[in-house]
């Protein structure tokens, strides 16, 4: 990027800069002897021209909506229309969490964004034994096509889209969302949304998963296949390194282990028979914003060129729209204090600029009691508010990628896209993302991570103000919101209801095509949705398949 001379004189003129630094260190030494980032990687005192003298421009970095897409995926980005303001909401029964989401849009939210509850998460009906304790808790509640035309009621599907945080019975909840547009007259070549139904991180990080890896696979690709057809503009899978990045990796670790499950999938879906160019525009990503600015900016923009590079050179995707890396951003619950819980509407608005900094489609910012319970309207709002500070006062977004050209940002953007380029090689050697998933690598890295984050603050070296400095005396927080253990008893009454009323016999009738299809090769979405619409529960759904396919017991990582 710089001729010989250039570079020649900037050597010379480093040099002698270094040379009259030594005396002052010597006199006022820095803060340590050692800086790195979150990742382990070196940071040098000042970066400069000579960090990008081999840099090949247009191949590393290149122009906004233009592979390798580093800048960003569209060619103005925000100056065309910003980011989809999403919070993500969900708690006890549709009821309440539909009158959250009306509240949200009225405050200027652009899309929703639903949390389930844990029963949901892993297919179980309310009046499951395993629910108890769990019904509404940290997300909506969801056992019926019932509930769900609740949760939508007076929410114009045509106009808003949905993004859905669901993973083992995803192909049920979507089949819900489409048999609820369908009662609002719109047809589901229409719907716009996501559902994230990326499972294997679920083996490797969250632990919402219901059946063993293979079926679960063949699921997805169902999905991929069904959605091509018949929800063209949905997006069909949200492959996360949220939840991997929460389960304490490293961002440089973020990127390689979600990019690996991104190669499985497509690898899965190729080995169904489908063309690459055919599912690869809708697949999105969900990634993770924390708390070290830069290296979260740099981030960012390493995936976007990291993706592209995988699309194009190991699958020989054609459409540029498979080789851009699409993704939601959530800022960090993990990094989210009991102590002082103010702080954290600062630390959420610095993590939702990085987001923004890094170029994402859309973003979720947290609110500030998430560490004591789900979020009360106040907090909601100052989280939304956050992000509308950001888009309309700031200025960050009248020019693309305004952090781009930075020398210590192309180097750490450059430095993560090695990195992470080196992980996703590793995986390869065993076998793909799946392999070393059932073999406990991932596990492990995430696990000696975390472990090492931990040791840092427990040492003093990495300070989180108000836990392990800058402490004061506090007040326990009052007004919490805290969801009313009758929600599990009225969803079971609600339950006895819908299985009176419904026409059983059809319920009984479309579960068994529906596990014979699954001891076949049939797409199972048609049959699902026809499940869903006779009013089949979730966790009837669930079970069929559990009969088939059987469920997944996690791998050991001891050792």
């Amino acid at each position: 990027m710089f001729d010989e001379k250039d570079i020649g004189e900037i050597k010379e003129e480093y040099k002698k800069w270094s040379d009259k630094l030594e005396p002052k260190l010597a006199k006022r030494p820095e803060r340590k002897a050692d800086f790195a980032n979150t990742s382990g990687i070196p940071l040098k005192r000042v970066c400069t021209p000579l960090d990008m003298a081999d840099s090949d421009y247009m191949k590393e970095v290149g122009l906004p909506g233009e592979y390798p897409f580093t800048r960003g995926v569209q060619p103005t980005m925000y100056r065309g229309r910003f980011w989809t303001m999403r919070q993500y909401a969900g708690f006890a029964t549709a009821e309440d969490t539909n009158k959250r989401y009306r509240f949200l849009l009225d405050q200027g939210q652009t899309g929703l964004s639903v949390a389930f509850d844990l029963p949901t998460q892993i297919g179980y009906d309310s009046d499951h034994p395993l629910a108890q304790g769990e019904v509404g808790k940290v997300g909506v509640t969801i056992d019926s096509l019932k509930d769900m035309e609740i949760l939508f009621d007076q929410i114009p599907l045509d106009k808003v889209s949905s993004s859905m945080t669901i993973n083992s019975p995803a192909a049920i909840l979507l089949a819900m969302y489409i048999a609820v547009a369908e009662k609002q007259g719109v047809a589901s070549k229409g719907l716009r949304g996501t559902i994230q139904n990326d499972i294997l991180k679920e083996y490797s990080a969250r632990g919402t998963y219901i059946f063993p890896p293979k079926p679960s696979m063949r699921i997805i690709t169902d999905i991929f296949s069904f959605c091509s057809q018949e929800v063209p503009q949905w997006n069909t899978i949200s492959i996360s390194g949220y939840h991997i990045r929460e389960a304490g990796s490293t961002a440089v670790q973020e990127v390689a282990f979600t990019l690996a499950d991104g190669i499985a999938y497509v690898e899965a879906a190729i080995d169904a028979g489908l063309d690459v160019d055919e599912f690869g525009p809708r697949l999105s990503f969900f990634f993770n914003a924390h708390l070290d600015f830069l290296e979260e900016v740099a981030k960012f923009r390493a995936a976007r060129r990291l993706w592209a590079t995988i699309m194009r050179d190991r699958f020989k995707a054609k459409d540029p729209r498979s080789m851009m890396i699409r993704f939601h951003t959530q800022t960090a619950g993990c990094t989210l204090t009991a102590q002082q819980p103010k702080n954290n509407i600062v630390r959420v608005a610095f993590q939702a600029l990085s987001a923004v900094l890094g170029g994402t489609q859309s973003l979720h910012t947290n609110s500030m009691d998430e560490a004591f319970a789900l979020p009360g309207e106040e907090a909601v709002q100052i989280a939304l508010k956050t992000q509308q500070l950001i888009a309309y006062e700031s200025g960050v977004t009248d020019t693309v990628d305004p952090l781009g050209g930075s020398y210590y940002i192309e180097e750490l953007t450059k430095e993560i896209f090695d990195r992470a380029s080196a992980y996703i090689d590793k995986i390869d050697e065993l076998g793909g993302a799946a392999e070393a998933i059932e073999k406990g690598f991932i596990q492990r890295e995430i696990q000696d991570s975390a472990y090492r984050y931990q040791r840092e603050i427990e040492k003093d070296e990495r300070i989180v103000v108000g836990v392990n400095k800058f402490q004061i005396e506090e007040e326990a927080p009052k007004d919490l919101l805290r969801v009313d253990p009758a929600v599990r008893l009225s969803q079971i009454e609600k339950l006895k209801e819908l299985r009176k009323e419904r026409d059983n016999g059809r319920v009984k009738d479309i579960l068994s095509e529906l596990k014979k299809a699954a001891e076949g090769n049939d797409n199972l979405m048609p049959i699902i949705v026809d499940a869903v619409k006779a009013y089949g529960t979730l966790g009837e759904i669930c079970d069929a398949l559990r009969e088939v396919f059987g469920e997944y017991q996690p791998v050991s990582t001891i050792g």
